[in-house]
């Protein structure tokens, strides 16, 4: 069987596929009713979608606040069709970016739990509470259908106006945008210094276009892993793109490039002492990409990661060894860029009118539901498809 015959296979072993369901309707007098126009497929959906876990990982406590079965997607730009007869803000007719996250308020509860308060809306206290069971947000919850659907239903404060000249392609990459920016500008690098992008699927690609958009005084690196994702890198700006295997000749490029002095340990990747690299994102989450980034990272440095795997024994010496600090990044909130303090959402769109950002070459493929197999065989071989970023065009 050949690598796409295997891919297949997978496929048609898994719990998923096309359904006819009930209209969507207003779930709560506030809510209303959209028509998706692209739901972008997330690589937490792709993850979930393709069975990418392995044993031993039943215990991940995040099952706790997603419930089955669901439709997923939740990256969506949309058309307002149908308001609630207490929902404002929004007309029929609007086309709008859609926030998923099912915090206190579209779950109908007041008054708002302290991170809502706060504005740290992914902290929500209340994603078990309220009128719908248990879900962070739209695509991981049996109540609330997501966007890889004909109709979607959402709060009327999920629902972000898109200026008219704006295309649709920039508007439903919001998302990903967003994750991305929380994680940056809540952990910035310093003035000056050296940052490395690891990864570069969407949330890798959005990492390099805000940092060089946002701090342009940083140098750049970024590790990827296919050859469209290496050249969409450069294309954003990365003044170094690295291959992220084999990761010994990895850790040596990137002190290198750094300025960092290598010092091999008995077994294992050399360690730098100094070090000369002050932040990595991670978006892939995984023991080896952690293994490189502390071991790369200056003395203090910082290791912030956004992406999600299947948890492993990684060698973690260096970070008590160099007073790093780790940091997990959880999706956005309310977020606070050059003295203003609003939505990342609504930041993202304020960055593209002004014409600072432009991430849409990143979305390279798009598909009709009923071709929700292609769309997967894409993403499950970027390497094959050249796939950055799919979406579904309902």
């Amino acid at each position: 069987m050949d690598e796409l015959g295997e891919v297949d296979e997978l496929i048609r072993s898994l719990p998923f596929g096309l359904h006819e369901i009930e209209d969507a309707r207003p779930l709560r007098p506030d809510w209303i009713v959209t028509r998706p126009i692209l739901s972008g497929i997330c690589g937490s959906d792709s993850k979930l979608v393709l069975g990418d876990f392995n044993e031993g990982d039943m215990d991940n406590p995040m099952s706790a606040f997603s419930s089955l079965p669901h439709v997923p997607g939740h990256e969506v730009v949309a058309e307002v069709l149908e308001l609630g007869p207490e929902a404002k803000g929004v007309e029929p007719g609007d086309r709008v970016v859609i926030n998923p996250w099912l915090t206190c308020g579209p779950r109908g509860i007041s008054p708002p739990c302290p991170p809502c308060s706060n504005g740290d809306l992914t902290l929500c206290w209340n994603f078990t509470s309220g009128a719908f069971g248990p879900g962070v947000h739209i695509g991981v919850i049996t109540d609330a259908p997501g966007a890889w659907a004909e109709r979607l239903a959402v709060h009327d404060s999920m629902a972000f106006r898109v200026p008219t000249e704006m295309s649709d392609t920039a508007a439903v990459l919001a998302d990903p945008f967003s994750v991305s920016f929380h994680a940056i500008v809540r952990n910035p690098p310093p003035s000056g210094g050296r940052a490395v992008v690891y990864g570069a699927g969407a949330l890798g690609l959005t990492s390099v276009a805000i940092l060089r958009a946002l701090y342009p005084e940083v140098e750049v690196a970024v590790v990827a892993r296919f050859p469209a994702q290496a050249a969409m890198a450069r294309q954003f700006g990365a003044e170094l793109v690295v291959e992220h295997e084999p990761r010994e000749e990895l850790v040596e490029a990137l002190a290198k490039w750094s300025g960092g002095v290598l010092h091999a340990p008995l077994l294992g990747l050399p360690m730098t002492r100094p070090g000369g690299i002050d932040v990595v994102y991670d978006t892939i989450g995984k023991a080896e990409t952690f293994e490189v980034a502390v071991r790369v990272l200056a003395e203090r440095g910082s290791l912030v990661y956004t992406g999600v795997a299947t948890p492993q024994r990684w060698e973690w010496t260096p970070v008590y060894f160099k007073e790093l600090n780790v940091t997990g990044s959880n999706a956005f909130g309310i977020e606070e860029l050059d003295g203003v303090r609003q939505h990342a959402i609504a930041h993202y769109l304020d960055l593209v009118q002004d014409g600072r950002i432009d991430i849409t070459p990143m979305l390279t493929h798009r598909f009709g539901l009923a071709q929700w197999w292609d769309a997967l065989r894409a993403l499950a071989r970027p390497d094959l498809s050249g796939a950055l970023k799919v979406a579904f065009h309902p």
